[in-house]
């Protein structure tokens, strides 16, 4: 009987030891790296999109210069970022009678984080907020300051250096992005690379 309960002991250990390894591979995230080695201390990164939009059911405003600015750094073996500065230019709706009259990201810093979703890289923004004051006699939404919240998930590619943001990356990491309870899409593609003391270096995420 001791040698049953010593035996049961034994194997109840090692599934734990077991289960807490499989556990720590399931949370571990990706981090910041430049030339292939972990970013040590911080660095400011910029995502550039030449167009980027944000799509309300029945229309889209298009931003053809849409910026986002990172101080990033890893801390306990996750890469982590503050988005700073969000500058929005030359923006229009697919709406002929709707302007686009104001634009503007509010509370930053947004946090962000990487993190790991079967097997891909990806970024995920916290506190994202975007005020949209639309114009047009003839606008539905003429006059209207139009508020988007919520989170917003970009694949990251290695290969090109980019972060993407879509429908797919937004399901694949649970993020969404709503003007009061109707939820919206945002697309995007943003090279990316750093402006201090990692210029020209290769920005990867591992």
């Amino acid at each position: 009987m001791k040698r049953r309960l010593k035996v049961l002991c034994s194997s109840a250990l090692a599934l734990l030891a077991i289960g807490g390894v499989v556990a720590t591979a399931a949370v571990a995230s990706p981090t910041w790296k430049f030339n292939g080695t972990e970013l040590s201390g911080t660095e400011k990164i910029v995502g550039a999109a030449t167009e980027s939009s944000m799509t309300i059911p029945g229309m889209k405003t298009t931003c053809e210069h849409f910026l986002y600015g990172i101080e990033i750094s890893n801390a306990a073996g996750i890469g982590k970022g503050s988005i700073t500065e969000v500058p929005l230019y030359n923006c229009h709706t697919n709406v002929a009678v709707c302007t686009v009259e104001a634009i503007s990201a509010e509370k930053l810093p947004w946090s962000s984080k990487l993190e790991t979703v079967s097997g891909k890289n990806y970024i995920f923004i916290e506190g994202v907020k975007v005020s949209i004051t639309y114009g047009g006699a003839e606008c539905a939404l003429g006059g209207t300051k139009v508020v988007v919240e919520g989170t917003a998930g970009g694949l990251v590619d290695n290969a090109t250096e980019t972060a993407t943001f879509n429908s797919t990356t937004f399901s694949a990491t649970g993020a969404k992005l709503k003007v009061g309870g109707t939820a919206i899409e945002w697309n995007g593609v943003f090279p990316t690379e750093a402006f201090q003391w990692h210029r020209e270096q290769a920005l990867t995420v591992s």
